[in-house]
């Protein structure tokens, strides 16, 4: 089992920009695909990016593409969100995911194995 912590959400106006982090507990995060995912109040959650375990292959939802930049340091156990000229609409709980395949590459939340429990981002206008 590996414990997920995100952190660095806030309040930031539009135009902004924020970097989330997600830390795991284990080092066993090296092998795994990680993805940020977000989701609205009553909403499911929607795919925002994802990187592969060794971090060569990173892909992204069309609608943060050019704004957001996912990373990851294995030697710290730690995976960023990166998020850049912030919109209202990208106001959400954000939250990471482990995917124990090392892909990294599925846009849907049953392709990852653990979660963390979410960072608030707030956008004011």
């Amino acid at each position: 089992q590996v414990q997920l912590v995100e952190s660095g959400g806030g309040l930031v106006q539009a135009g902004g920009s924020l970097r989330l982090s997600c830390a795991a507990s284990s080092s066993l995060f090296s092998r795994y695909g990680v993805a940020w995912f977000r989701q609205d109040p009553g909403k499911e959650r929607v795919y925002v990016a994802s990187i592969s375990a060794g971090g060569d292959r990173t892909l992204y939802a069309d609608d943060v593409k050019g704004r957001f930049a996912i990373s990851r340091d294995n030697a710290v156990n730690t995976a960023y969100l990166q998020m850049n000229h912030l919109k209202p609409e990208d106001a959400a709980d954000y939250f990471c995911a482990l995917d124990r395949t090392g892909a990294g590459r599925s846009p849907f939340a049953r392709g990852y194995d653990y979660w963390g429990q979410g960072t608030q981002v707030t956008i004011s206008p």
